[in-house]
């Protein structure tokens, strides 16, 4: 079985540590899930890819979703949620998350979390498929920054939860379709540990590194993914990525996200003729659902044969601008771009992960004693295309979920001391892992980017099929494994939109550009 595992190892001849539950992760659902773990009388121990702070919640910038208006009401984010989801979206978790949502979000402002406020309470915006303005922001435009700080901080507070940074976690140890453990990569003193677990969480976060062009931070590189299809777990809706519309795209500048809160405070799309394009594409205009103004952006970028289009403020008060988006203005600064007075070029670029591995409405697995929230996750809430700021909330209201059915697991919890191991892979291979790791990004932008087609698929799936004889060796450090999680997903990815002979969602084929009701199913993968 040369694909279970991406290096050989025996757990005796390490050391080892155990706990009640092993997160693996430190974004909002890692450290949600570990704090409601030790609440409820658990100890935990959270490893994390890097520091505990490198994870896609500390650069979220729009905020979180919540039916907490006046006006609003579960029911109406219910529907908004399925409308942005295409047909695709498992209606009971929507309902969960909608109706769960509220809660979790006062939880985490007597945690300590200060969202924005105004004259009439919490400062609610609206973003892109919103009926209502329902979207909490913090310090304008920093609402991820702010859960991560009180996540961190109670964290560090909280006696029964460890946290192990540095600690990139390579395996799943998984026998009879049970997982015991982890088998983890300490990256400071480059040694191999065992962590086992009663419940392990993952809650690693996404794979937007995978493409040239992302919003992600460096960490997401779908290891989650990648170690759960290899130890035998069930993955869904692969193919729908979603591409965020408006990414700085300017000479000399990193890829960085302008929120679509800036569009849900009134900013404009221009094409590089200075034209709206958005109110001749659909109702909504520029807050019409992300795939729909992503498509729009393209076909506007071929049309004038350019780059870029313009994501125009210049029409709306100076000082509000800096005031709402702070974080923006300055970072924009920094590249002599004053967006008060000039337009933001910007570009689509991936940002968010809508498959992942198959959970049910409690983060149940396929693989039992496996569970998953997060990002990392595809309970089915967010269908085929995520409505805006849902992603913040889904970590929090499974994440939770978790810990409740644990508890009931927990108590009937018979520990086995299974030992495992690996000795079938070949020895490493001398190759350019960095270069092999650009060529991906660059194939997965060109031929798995936002506009796909079945012959662009297929070339994809050549190049993966052209490296999988690295399956079959070893690898002697974390970049290298990186390397090989990155192979494993992009693959899967290519591999599930080639069989979507449709499009929907994130998901669009150039050749088959229609959706149809025998295609309103999901894809499901098992190693």
């Amino acid at each position: 079985m040369p694909e279970k595992y991406m290096l050989n190892f025996d757990t005796r001849d390490l050391p080892q540590e155990d706990d009640e539950y092993m997160v693996l992760g430190s974004g909002i659902a890692g450290l949600y899930t570990a704090l409601a773990a030790s609440c409820a009388g658990g100890s935990v121990t959270v490893l994390t890819k890097q520091t505990m702070i490198d994870t896609g919640t500390d650069k979220a910038q729009g905020g979180i979703a919540a039916a907490l208006g006046d006006s609003d009401s579960p029911a109406l984010h219910r529907e908004d949620t399925l409308v942005a989801g295409a047909g695709l979206c498992d209606t009971e978790a929507v309902a969960v998350l909608v109706n769960e949502g509220p809660d979790r979000v006062r939880e985490l402002m007597q945690m300590g979390a200060i969202f924005d406020m105004d004259s009439h309470g919490l400062a609610l915006t609206r973003e892109g498929a919103h009926s209502q303005r329902r979207i909490l922001h913090a310090s304008g435009d920093a609402t991820g920054a702010e859960i991560q700080r009180v996540l961190t901080q109670r964290v560090r507070e909280t006696d029964k939860v460890k946290v192990l940074e540095n600690h990139y976690v390579t395996e799943l140890l998984v026998r009879d379709n049970t997982c015991y453990g982890v088998l983890a990569f300490d990256r400071e003193k480059k040694a191999f540990k065992v962590f086992r677990g009663k419940v392990v969480v993952l809650a690693t976060g996404g794979l937007g590194r995978i493409f040239e062009h992302n919003t992600n931070p460096e960490i997401a590189t779908g290891d989650g993914i990648a170690i759960a299809f290899r130890a035998g777990a069930e993955v869904m809706d692969m193919e729908f990525i979603q591409f965020h519309p408006t990414v700085l795209n300017l000479p000399g500048a990193p890829r960085f996200l302008i929120s679509e809160a800036v569009r849900g405070e009134g900013a404009y799309l221009r094409n590089c003729q200075g034209q709206r394009f958005m109110p001749l594409c659909h109702d909504l205009a520029e807050l019409a659902p992300r795939d729909i103004v992503v498509r729009a952006i393209l076909k506007e970028m071929a049309k004038t044969s350019s780059s870029i289009v313009y994501l125009d403020l210049t029409h709306m008060d100076p000082d509000e601008i800096r005031s709402r988006f702070p974080n923006i203005t300055k970072t924009c600064a920094e590249y002599n771009l004053d967006i008060t007075i000039d337009p933001i070029p910007v570009s689509p670029a991936a940002h968010y992960m809508m498959g992942g591995v198959k959970t049910n409405l409690v983060g149940e697995t396929s693989i039992s004693g496996l569970y998953a929230c997060g990002e990392v996750s595809c309970p089915g809430v967010h269908g085929a295309n995520r409505l805006a700021s849902n992603s913040l909330l889904d970590g929090l209201v499974f994440g939770g979920r978790i810990v409740h059915e644990t508890q009931k697991f927990l108590k009937d919890y018979r520990p086995h001391r299974l030992e495992f191991a690996c000795d079938w892979l070949l020895d490493p291979l001398t190759i350019d892992y960095q270069g092999l790791r650009r060529d991906l990004e660059v194939l997965m932008g060109q031929k798995a980017g936002p506009v796909r087609s079945g012959n662009g698929l297929k070339e994809a799936l050549e190049f993966f099929d052209h490296w999988g004889h690295l399956k079959r060796h070893s690898v002697t450090c974390a970049e290298q494994m990186e390397v090989k999680n990155m192979l494993q997903v992009g693959e899967l990815v290519a591999e599930a939109a080639l069989a979507r002979r449709e499009s929907r969602g994130g998901h669009y084929r150039v050749d088959c550009p229609d959706n149809h009701p025998r295609w309103q199913k999901h894809i499901i993968f098992r190693r």
